[in-house]
C-alpha cells in the first residue's frame, strides 16, 4: 500500500495515527518511522518538539523493553497484541516474546452507569428485572470487559462480564490501521520481511475476535464444566446462558482464596502440596486426557475452594490439542525415557512443519539430534526433582525455531500456560516437579495407544481409506483418460539447472551468429577487393578493407569471451 493509499483510506483516523507515530517516536522507533514515511502524519510542530527533546532514560531501555512500553502507552488493542506475541516465539526473537509476557490487562475501569446501559440494551429488560442486586463498583477491569457482582431474582451469587463500550469498533479501527503499517513495513522495511509482519496482524486479528464474542467464551466454559462435572481436583462455574449474550456472560460466583494469597492459604489450613498436586493434575488432564485447557492460568483466575478444589474463571483464552498431538507427547515422553534423540527428532518434526521449502532433511536431522543431545545430556544425571521443566522447555522451542521449524499456534500456547503455571505450583511447593505429576497421564496414553481395540480401531479405518481409494481409483483413471481423449492434460515439467543451461545454449548461439557474420563480412570484403571497384585506399579497395577490419575485431571480440568462458 502506498502512503497516498493509507492516507487516503484512514482519513477519518489520522489524529489516532499520529498517535501512534508520536508515541512510537518517543520510544525510540523513530528511525523505523522515517523509514517508512510515516513521519508526515505527525504534525510538524509536535516533530520539532520531538527531534530537539534530548534521549530520556527510557531510551536507553532494551527495545523489547520500549515495545512493550509503547504498547502499554497505546492501549487496549496494542495490549492485546503484545499479549498474542508474547505466546508465539516464532513470530518475533525470544527476547522480545519474554519481554512481551509482562504485560498486565488491568487498566481503569469505565463508568456502572454504562456498564448497566449496555447489560439493558444487551438483555432488553431493566437491570432491576434481571437482578436481585447488582454492583456498581466492578471488581475487575480489563483491557475488553470489567467484571460486576450481582444476585439472581433466585438468590444466586454471580459475576457479570461486560464489554467496555464501543470496545469492537476501536479494535477494528486499530486493526485496520495496523494492516495498513503492516503493509508499509512490508513495502519499504526489507529487513522486517523475516518476521511477516502483515502475518502477525492477521494471526493477532482472529484472536482477538474470538475474544470479543462471549457466547464463544460460554461455550468454552460449557464444556471444560462437563470435562471436569465430577471432578474432586477442579470446579468451573455455571453460565448462567439466559443471561448471556456476545457481549454480556454472566456466570455462577465461587468463593475461595487466590491461589497466590499463601498466608491466607495457610491460615485456612490447606496443604500447599496438596494444591500444586491439584493443580498439575487439572493441567495434565486437559492436556493430556480431553484436549482442551485454560490457556490463561495466571494467579488472578485460580482459587482455592473451600472444599479443597480449585476454581478456574475467565475462559476467553482456551487452548485445544488434537488427538494427533497427544500421540506425539506419549512418543516424546517414551523417547526421553529411553534417551532415543533419533525418535525424538522425528516426533518434534512431526509435531511441526519446516518453514522453509528447499531444506536438506538429512542435515537437519543430524543437527538438530546434536542439539537435542547436548541439551538432554546433563539432565539424565540429575534428579527428577532438579529439573526445571520451563527451562527445558523454552530451550527446546529455542532449538525448534534456531532449526526453523514451526510449531501449531495452539502449542506454543501450550507451553505458556505451562510455564506460567509452574511458576506458580513451585511458589506452592518448592520440590514440586512436572515431570513427576505427568507420569499416571503418560502412562495411561501410552497404555490407551497400544491397546488392543485401538490397534483394532486405527487398522479399520486404514483399512476403510484403502477401501476408499481402491473404489475411487477406477473413476479417477477414467476421469484423467478423458481429460487427455479432450486434450485437457497438462504436463508441467521442472528441471532444475535448466535456466542455467538455457543460458548456456543462448550464449553458444550468439556466439555462433556472430561466427556467420563475421565469415560473410570476411566474404564480402574479398570479393570487393577482387573486384577493384570504389574508392581506393593504399592501392585497395576502401569498403573492403573496412570489411576486413570488422571482420577482425568481431572475431577477436569471440575469441575473448571463448577465452574468458574456460571452455577452449
Amino acid at each position: 500500500m502506498s502512503l497516498l493509499g493509507f492516507r487516503k483510506r484512514h482519513f477519518r483516523d489520522l489524529p489516532r495515527i499520529g498517535r501512534i507515530i508520536g508515541v512510537a517516536s518517543r520510544h525510540g522507533f523513530g528511525h523505523l518511522v522515517e523509514q517508512m514515511g510515516l513521519q508526515q502524519f505527525f504534525s510538524l510542530g509536535r516533530r520539532i518538539v520531538s527531534s530537539k527533546k534530548p534521549p530520556s532514560l527510557e531510551h536507553r531501555l532494551s527495545a523489547p523493553e520500549r515495545l512493550r512500553l509503547m504498547f502499554e502507552e497505546l492501549g487496549p488493542t496494542f495490549i492485546k497484541l503484545g499479549q498474542v506475541l508474547a505466546c508465539r516465539p516464532d513470530m518475533l526473537p525470544l527476547e522480545y516474546s519474554r519481554e512481551l509476557a509482562k504485560l498486565t490487562d488491568s487498566v481503569a475501569p469505565f463508568p456502572s452507569e454504562k456498564a448497566r446501559e449496555i447489560i439493558e440494551q444487551e438483555l432488553k429488560e431493566r437491570i432491576e428485572g434481571l437482578f436481585a442486586s447488582f454492583d456498581d463498583i466492578p471488581v475487575a477491569a480489563a483491557s475488553i470487559a470489567q467484571v460486576h457482582q450481582a444476585t439472581l431474582r433466585d438468590g444466586t451469587s454471580v459475576m457479570v462480564k461486560v464489554q467496555r463500550p464501543d470496545i469492537d469498533k476501536i479494535i477494528e479501527r486499530d486493526i485496520s490501521i495496523m494492516r495498513g503499517i503492516a503493509d508499509i513495513i512490508e513495502a519499504r522495511v526489507p529487513e522486517m520481511a523475516p518476521y511477516n509482519v502483515p502475518g502477525i496482524v492477521d494471526e493477532f486479528a482472529r484472536t482477538i475476535r474470538k475474544e470479543l464474542d462471549f457466547f464463544i467464551e460460554a461455550s468454552n466454559a460449557a464444556q471444560l464444566r462437563s470435562n471436569f462435572e465430577e471432578s474432586d481436583v477442579l470446579y468451573i462455574p455455571r453460565i448462567v446462558s439466559e443471561l448471556s449474550t456476545k457481549r454480556v456472560l454472566v456466570l455462577e460466583r465461587i468463593e475461595g482464596i487466590r491461589i497466590n494469597e499463601f498466608a491466607q492459604l495457610d491460615a485456612a489450613g490447606f496443604d500447599r502440596r496438596e494444591i500444586a498436586l491439584k493443580g498439575a493434575a487439572a493441567f495434565f488432564k486437559m492436556v493430556l486426557q480431553d484436549g482442551l485447557f485454560h490457556a490463561d492460568p495466571h494467579p488472578g483466575n485460580i482459587f482455592v475452594l473451600p472444599d479443597g478444589r480449585l476454581g478456574l474463571v475467565d475462559f476467553g483464552i482456551i487452548g485445544r490439542i488434537t488427538e494427533e498431538n497427544r500421540e506425539h507427547f506419549a512418543n516424546i515422553f517414551v523417547a526421553l525415557a529411553h534417551h532415543d534423540y533419533d525418535a525424538l527428532v522425528r516426533q518434534y518434526a512431526s509435531l511441526g512443519f519446516l518453514s522453509e521449502e528447499s531444506v536438506d532433511i538429512e542435515r537437519f536431522e543430524r543437527e538438530m539430534k546434536e542439539d537435542i543431545a547436548e541439551l538432554l545430556e546433563p539432565y539424565y544425571g540429575m534428579q527428577v526433582k532438579q529439573i526445571d521443566f520451563g527451562t527445558y522447555i523454552d530451550r527446546v522451542t529455542h532449538i525448534l525455531l534456531r532449526h526453523k521449524l514451526k510449531l501449531p499456534s495452539n502449542l506454543y500456547l501450550m507451553e505458556k500456560a505451562m510455564i506460567t503455571l509452574e511458576g506458580i505450583l513451585k511458589q506452592l511447593d518448592p520440590e514440586f516437579n512436572y515431570v513427576e505429576s505427568a507420569k499416571p497421564y503418560v502412562s495411561r496414553l501410552i497404555h490407551d495407544r497400544q491397546s488392543p481395540l485401538r490397534v483394532a480401531v486405527a487398522m479399520g479405518k486404514h483399512a476403510t481409506n484403502f477401501a476408499d481409494a481402491v473404489v475411487l481409483l477406477p473413476k479417477q483413471i477414467r476421469s484423467v483418460f478423458n481429460r487427455f481423449m479432450r486434450g485437457d492434460v497438462r504436463v508441467s515439467i521442472y528441471h532444475e539447472g535448466l535456466h542455467e543451461l538455457m543460458r548456456d545454449i543462448d550464449k553458444s548461439s550468439n556466439r555462433l551468429a556472430f561466427s556467420v557474420i563475421t565469415a560473410a563480412i570476411i566474404v564480402a570484403s574479398s570479393i570487393i577487393i577482387h573486384s577493384g571497384v570504389g574508392p581506393m585506399l593504399f592501392g585497395m579497395p576502401m569498403f573492403g578493407l573496412v570489411g576486413y577490419v570488422i571482420a577482425a575485431l568481431f572475431g577477436l571480440w569471440i575469441l575473448i569471451g571463448i577465452l574468458r568462458s574456460g571452455q577452449l
